[in-house]
């Protein structure tokens, strides 16, 4: 009965790694490379779970899509400052975050940053 009870998490644990973490996209051949791409996917589905919690508490409606589109996003704009001779003004940056962020998101950013 204890096993049994898990079963929903599994299979929403198995259907997050596919639609989110590539689970059926790795076209590996060997035992070992597959059994890494799994758990590199369920290893992505419980940190991403972990984060989402805590990415929450700002954003209640978001979900896993508006995780990894702000988190690609945050990358977007640590990339971009490297290359910029100069670090622009704070409420400058802070608008680029909100923006760069913001994109490829389905729900609507909830923070004080307006993203114009």
């Amino acid at each position: 009965i204890d096993y049994y009870k898990l079963r929903f998490q599994i299979e929403f644990n198995f259907r997050d790694a596919k639609q989110f973490w590539g689970l059926e996209d790795f076209m590996n051949l060997s035992q070992t490379a597959v059994t890494n791409a799994a758990n590199l996917a369920f290893f992505m589905v419980n940190l991403s779970h972990h984060l989402l919690a805590d990415f929450r508490k700002h954003n209640p409606d978001s979900g896993i899509i508006d995780l990894k589109a702000y988190y690609r996003g945050f990358r977007y704009v640590r990339e971009m400052l490297k290359i910029l001779p100069q670090k622009p003004e704070p409420i400058l940056l802070a608008q680029i975050f909100a923006k760069l962020t913001s994109l490829g998101r389905i729900h609507p950013l909830s923070t004080g940053v307006e993203a114009s």
